[in-house]
């Protein structure tokens, strides 16, 4: 089954100093590069998922901002499909699913951030679209979140999320179990 990349939002807004910085991304970071450098290496079909934020009242990936540009470390080659999105899933009002099908690819290896958000909405709507996923827990991010005046630390909220992904929505996987490096 032909395998594909999905890098989703790892967006300067996102890293220390952005408009919504979120916890463990520079750890997700490094381990994005990794599996960028292995898929590069296996001439695997590549896609870099760039959020740009169409609403009035949105802080961060506002359109013609550094925040909204891919991380300077994670620069898409030349070769390598960028899909500007809207929404948290990936596959809404976008070519991903035309592109994704035109190249017969049947399972998607998906990455990026924010783990609660854009990583579950387009994981979960790759599963119902009949692609086979993977997710890369330690090549994920999210924040702290607050529900009913209770702060939910990151790490909880990041393993709740990927919890509820496996076993059905998607195999997790650590990069290290994709790229084979001890």
């Amino acid at each position: 089954m032909k395998d594909a990349l999905i890098i989703v939002d790892m967006q300067n807004d996102y890293f220390s100093g952005g408009r919504m910085e979120l916890i463990g991304m520079e750890t997700a970071a490094e381990n994005v590069r990794e599996l960028l450098a292995f898929y590069r290496t296996k001439q695997t079909d590549i896609f870099h998922i760039q959020h740009l934020s169409l609403r009035k009242e949105a802080g961060f990936f506002l359109p013609d901002t550094r925040g909204a540009k891919i991380h300077e470390a994670l620069t898409p080659s030349p070769d390598e499909t960028v899909v500007t999105k809207h929404y948290p899933n990936s596959f809404r009002e976008t070519a991903l699913l035309e592109i994704l099908e035109t190249d017969a690819i049947g399972q998607l290896t998906i990455c990026g951030a924010m783990s609660h958000m854009c990583i579950d909405a387009t994981t979960r709507a790759a599963f119902d679209l009949g692609f086979r996923c993977r997710v890369v827990t330690d090549a994920c991010a999210t924040r702290d979140l607050i529900f009913e005046g209770e702060t939910i630390p990151a790490a909880s909220v990041h393993g709740a999320f990927m919890a509820a992904l496996s076993p059905i929505y998607a195999a997790l996987k650590t990069t290290r179990e994709i790229t084979g490096n001890a």
